[in-house]
């Protein structure tokens, strides 16, 4: 399969090529006149000539006029409205042949120009860095937000489940791709090369990836599996340099302690359910004894929604408290309730949990089985939560059924220990 791709690597770079001889002074053109060219033109090679000298203006650009480029992609390659009219005016209310017409004419010019920018050499590869940028702009201009629809739209197509490949990362897969592992790292920090062999090459460990064709050596999302007698309540167990080594073939437990989204251009674009549910399938063929599918999951959400609530006066009194004693002394107590209060009470303006990882996990089925205070030692497990995390299990029995409560109704499917930490609140 590299083969082959390096083969249309290469086709495309040579007919890019003789490409660039057939147009005319691209470098006295805009790069606004340069995208009218690329969608006005018909040719493959100067299609593709003119989509690497979009690309290569753009790296040049600074951040300033990366804005203006991408307000100019908005304003001047939405929807062809005279195109649109003629559609609607010939839409008989109904035709499918003409509906489908219309359709067609109400799609913003933009994601035409996406999609042949994609066919450029390396287009997927710089779209995706593109759409980062974009995505810091829109936080600074909301009317953006459209432009960014017609690349997630796309993205969702290009990077769906059917061009992932899921691949077991060990210590001899090339030091390129574990450099990115070590980099991508984004819930517990790997430190350095010895941190990296202990997760990839220890008997009991285990490190899998999706990678999609268009970016062959660089992951989009990774998933790290500690592989236990049964579930753990600290993540300082898992990490720990000491800790002594399992048996794989006594697991009982395979505990998903971090997932990393490796692609800031490829935000909302769900990988993790896929990712976890392969994996299960993976591991379940491996080892035979393994009878529970868990997580070591951080709240990253509580201590910030805590302290909001509680400025707000918006806690019960008991919650109260054991926020000020959290903010205030080490010896802390009670914050498996207040979490439990966060995780089955509180709700985002949607009606969904609150909490990101939350949302996450049980939009793919897991029940909130555990939740563990002191867990997490590190500066970043203090400052997002006090230190406190939680077990999600992915039960296969009931999975679906969880996934279809959640996404429907926004429930919570929660385990009876969890549960009844709600009763003092």
């Amino acid at each position: 399969m590299n083969i082959a791709r390096n083969l249309l690597n290469d086709l495309a770079l040579r007919i890019t090529e003789v490409g660039r001889g057939l147009i005319s002074a691209p470098q006295e053109k805009s790069i606004a006149e340069l995208c009218e060219s690329l969608l006005s033109g018909r040719g493959e090679a100067t299609g593709l000539a003119t989509a690497s000298a979009i690309f290569e203006r753009y790296a040049q650009l600074s951040k300033a006029k990366k804005l203006a480029f991408f307000q100019m992609l908005k304003d001047e390659f939405s929807v062809d409205k005279p195109r649109l009219d003629a559609a609607l005016a010939k839409w008989d209310g109904a035709s499918g042949a003409g509906l489908r017409q219309l359709h067609a004419a109400s799609e913003p010019r933009s994601q035409e120009m996406i999609r042949r920018l994609n066919r450029a050499p390396g287009g997927t590869r710089k779209l995706v860095s593109m759409r980062q940028d974009l995505l810091q702009f829109v936080a600074e201009d909301a009317s953006l937000k459209g432009l960014d629809s017609d690349f997630q739209h796309l993205f969702s197509s290009w990077f769906n489940r059917g061009f992932l490949d899921l691949q077991r990362i060990d210590w001899s897969t090339p030091a390129a791709i574990l450099e990115k592992i070590i980099r991508y790292e984004a819930v517990h920090e790997i430190a350095g090369w010895d941190d990296l062999r202990r997760r990839v090459a220890a008997p009991d460990r285990r490190l899998y990836a999706f990678f999609h064709p268009a970016l062959a050596d660089d992951p989009l999302i990774f998933v790290e599996v500690a592989l236990n007698e049964s579930i753990p309540g600290n993540i300082g167990t898992i990490l720990a340099a000491d800790r002594p080594s399992l048996d794989p073939k006594k697991a009982q437990t395979a505990v998903f302690y971090s997932i990393s989204n490796c692609q800031e251009g490829l935000r909302g674009i769900s990988f993790g359910n896929f990712l976890i549910k392969q994996v299960v399938e993976e591991l379940r063929r491996e080892f035979s004894a393994l009878n529970a599918f868990v997580t070591l999951s951080p709240v990253p959400g509580l201590r910030k929604w805590a302290l909001q609530q509680q400025a707000a006066g918006s806690l019960p009194e008991r919650l109260a408290k054991i926020v000020q004693a959290a903010e205030t002394s080490e010896a802390r107590s009670g914050l498996a309730e207040l979490c439990a209060h966060y995780m089955l009470v509180a709700r985002a303006s949607n009606g969904a949990a609150t909490d990101p990882v939350a949302r996450f996990h049980l939009g793919n089925g897991a029940r909130l089985e555990k939740i563990h205070e002191n867990a997490d030692a590190s500066a970043r497990g203090q400052k997002a939560s006090w230190g406190v995390m939680v077990n999600y299990l992915y039960d296969l029995q009931t999975i679906e059924r969880n996934h279809e409560a959640y996404t429907n109704a926004n429930d919570v499917i929660a385990s009876v220990a969890v549960q009844k930490l709600l009763k003092s609140s």
